[in-house]
């Protein structure tokens, strides 16, 4: 999908980044380090909707899915923002702690839409075929991302490859970058 044929892409951002495996701070809520991500990407997402993002986009995954939710049904009271699940697979919380479960369910409660990706239990690729789909519905992409191989990095690829815009916050020295495709003029880093 472009721009040209759904022009609501230019009001759309979707969330990549890690889960609490990959940065381990993810899974602890009172922690310094949490509090600061949570404040830089607060920022960014109110930096896009006062750019006239209206529609964001979580893929429900624990870590920086789940956060960056829990920001935009915050930041509703003071926006006219709507956040947007997209699902990877039917039983995407197995397994998970109850708390995170909690969080999930009242997550999706608040969502103004729900697309299940598969209308399967976990396969191989459904998560794959998740970030695809975020990329594909969304001109910007808000990532959490330091250089690990991974759905984090793979997806970050496919934005470049869509010419969407990328801003990355490295999660261990809260560093801004900004990838901004410019058709066929390449990428300008902000």
């Amino acid at each position: 999908m472009d721009i040209e044929s759904n022009p609501d892409l230019y009001n759309t951002c979707s969330f990549t980044g890690y889960r609490p495996i990959k940065l381990p701070f993810l899974a602890d809520k009172d922690s310094a380090e949490y509090k600061r991500l949570y404040s830089a990407l607060r920022e960014e997402i109110i930096n896009l909707t006062e750019k006239g993002v209206h529609y964001y986009q979580t893929g429900m995954a624990q870590g920086i899915d789940l956060m960056c939710a829990e920001i935009v049904i915050e930041l509703q009271l003071r926006y006219d923002i709507e956040l947007f699940a997209a699902v990877p697979c039917l039983n995407q919380t197995e397994g998970w702690r109850p708390e995170d479960k909690e969080t999930y369910d009242r997550i999706i409660r608040s969502c103004t839409g729900i697309t299940n990706i598969t209308r399967e239990n976990y396969s191989a690729g459904c998560m794959a075929k998740r970030n695809r789909f975020l990329v594909d519905t969304a001109q910007y992409i808000l990532a959490v991302y330091d250089g690990k191989k991974g759905g984090t990095m793979s997806t970050i690829s496919y934005a470049k490859k869509k010419k969407r815009t990328v801003i990355v916050i490295n999660p261990i020295d809260f560093t801004r970058t900004e990838l901004i495709h410019d058709n066929d003029q390449g990428v300008l880093y902000v």
